[in-house]
């Protein structure tokens, strides 16, 4: 399986962005995103042991660092679940790994020290557990998950691009600011799956500050209070995501498909926002834009995503209409 098609297994959603990046951003986006699944995968992996786990992804990046032979991973995936997406990535690991070696050296260099970075971000979080004290902790959590993810992306893009490259200084902030924001919006959509398999992303102190404990979030009995908390994180994700749309206006306009790229899931994050804003069926299953909604957002971008002036317009329509 080519990682074109390993991409579109682990998420249709993100290849529908990353498919637009010229040439060969296209390509290592993709690996990279790839490489940053397998990390995942360890990290959420349900039938190992948080020693197990946390052993694997140090394993990993001493591969990512060639200090170690991939086929020691890739011997734990010999019978893994392949209902899950995230499972077959890992089992092509190798494959990913040597169409990785076929890149420029220093795009792999920029592949190599992020995704190795997030890694130990990932087993830092696991041994800590499924908890986080306040917004600090949270905003911690979701940088090694995805603000790193927002620096990775950025200097692909400022190798590629002289504009950019110009301004990668300014814009890093913002990048850090993106992946906070569509990680929120993950926390938000993915409440009750989280739950229920032991990990809630809400800080203790946005439920203390409603009188709620974590398992009291979710009963029905106290929706209105369990409301209010999902309003602080709506209103989280929000600030994060209006420094998304910051970061995709500073794109040059001409980087018809950098900007696509960007815009594609921003758009998706502010729809998905939306949609749960005040919305107590988040607490019973997972939130998602409907199939119409991404086909507009994607054709609407497609013609119109070189304005900025309409890029704001857009951002607001999107975050105020509901299905």
């Amino acid at each position: 399986m080519n990682s074109k098609d390993l991409l579109r297994t682990a998420s249709r959603t993100f290849a529908i962005g990353i498919e637009r990046l010229p040439g060969v951003l296209c390509e290592a986006t993709t690996i990279a995103y790839l490489l940053l699944r397998v990390s995942d995968y360890l990290e959420d992996n349900e039938e190992m042991e948080t020693d197990q786990k946390v052993g694997l992804l140090n394993l990993w990046v001493n591969i990512l660092r060639e200090e170690a032979d991939i086929e020691t991973l890739t011997r734990q995936f010999t019978h893994a679940d392949t209902t899950n997406p995230d499972a077959i990535v890992a089992q092509h690991s190798k494959e990913i790994l040597l169409q990785m070696r076929s890149l420029p050296y220093a795009v792999q260099e920029i592949i190599v020290r992020h995704v190795i970075h997030s890694t130990q971000g990932m087993a830092r979080w696991t041994q800590i557990g499924p908890n986080v004290a306040d917004e600090k902790e949270m905003d911690d959590y979701m940088f090694e998950v995805a603000g790193r993810v927002g620096y990775l992306v950025t200097q692909l893009f400022a190798w590629y691009s002289l504009t950019i490259r110009r301004k990668e200084q300014e814009i890093m902030p913002l990048a850090r600011e993106f992946g906070l924001g569509l990680q929120t919006v993950n926390v938000i959509r993915g409440l009750r799956e989280d739950f229920e398999r032991g990990w809630v992303y809400v800080p203790k102190k946005f439920l203390s500050e409603i009188g709620l404990t974590k398992e009291q979030l979710f009963d029905a009995e106290n929706r209105e209070r369990a409301l209010q908390v999902l309003d602080m994180l709506t209103d989280k994700a929000e600030r994060h995501l209006h420094e998304a749309l910051k970061y995709v206006k500073s794109l040059p306009w001409w980087q018809h498909g950098i900007r696509l790229g960007c815009i594609f899931p921003l758009m998706f994050a502010i729809r998905t926002l939306a949609v749960c804003r005040r919305n107590a069926q988040v607490f019973e299953s997972e939130a998602k834009i409907t199939r119409a909604d991404v086909k507009k957002i994607v054709l609407d971008s497609t013609l119109w995503g070189w304005s900025n002036l309409w890029l704001d317009k857009y951002y607001q329509e999107l975050n105020t209409v509901k299905s």
